[in-house]
């Protein structure tokens, strides 16, 4: 990796800037390989899913050693819930990273940025680095900062749908104005939306349900690692101007005189 582009995410150097989730797969056991050919250093997992008395159940027993776990809080629909289900997670030795998602709406499970602010500056205070799941707004973004957020997760799209960058001009602005990074989470359903994501200036792309319901699981992975470089690349290297004219790549005049 060029040492002048680390993404730091709170006090931590990440080498990946590709995060995916753990849900969804019909077969756990290709978790393992999905996060080889991802070539992820982040994990999501939902703490409902961790179970440390039947390893049979328990997702953490499919994760690699050395991932940086980042348990959800996945079902809270108050700041209070997520609050209660960051502690357990730090209390079960899942550690302190926390994605906070708070989510009360049942249709289309979008998340409520005003709890969302409220639990990132609880657990925050309380030594978690938090990555709040949020709509795309720049206000909010704004006070998830100052409340202490180490990243923002604006949505692309609903959960599990799909359907790519529908906020991409809500993202654009947080990518210009947010000084933590950007990570769009939700909504990412092939490897051009991460490319697009990447290209935009994004800092992280997080996705699950693209990888855990295709065909290939682990072929799709490395699909999206591809996408995700390839995005970051051109990013870095400045895309070429847009005009609404042809411009020739070589002189049209004089080659016959």
């Amino acid at each position: 990796m060029d040492r002048s582009d680390e993404l730091v995410i709170g006090a931590k150097k990440v080498r990946s800037r590709l995060i995916t989730g753990s849900g969804k797969y019909r077969d756990e056991s290709i978790i393992k390989d999905v996060l080889h050919a991802a070539e992820c250093d982040i994990i999501t997992v939902a703490l409902r899913r961790v179970d440390f008395d039947s390893p049979q159940e328990n997702i953490i027993s499919h994760i690699p050693e050395g991932k940086i776990l980042l348990p959800n809080t996945s079902g809270a629909r108050t700041a209070d819930e997520a609050v209660r289900i960051a502690r357990l997670a730090r209390a079960m030795g899942l550690g302190d990273w926390i994605k906070i998602e708070v989510i009360s709406d049942n249709v289309y499970l979008l998340p409520d940025n005003e709890e969302t602010i409220k639990a990132t500056e609880i657990l925050s205070k309380e030594g978690f680095t938090v990555l709040p799941y949020m709509c795309p707004d720049l206000y909010c973004a704004r006070r998830l900062v100052d409340a202490g957020a180490s990243a923002v997760m604006p949505l692309g799209a609903p959960i599990g749908s799909n359907r790519g960058l529908k906020t991409l001009e809500l993202i654009n602005i947080l990518v210009s104005e947010i000084s933590v990074p950007v990570i769009v989470d939700a909504g990412i359903g092939k490897p051009s939306h991460a490319a697009k994501a990447m290209e935009a200036g994004v800092d992280a792309v997080l996705l699950n349900t693209a990888i855990a319901t295709s065909d290939d699981p682990v072929q799709m992975a490395r699909a999206f690692s591809y996408a995700v470089k390839a995005g970051r690349l051109a990013y870095r290297a400045g895309m070429g101007a847009v005009s609404q004219e042809a411009n020739a790549s070589s002189p049209l005049t004089g080659f016959l005189d």
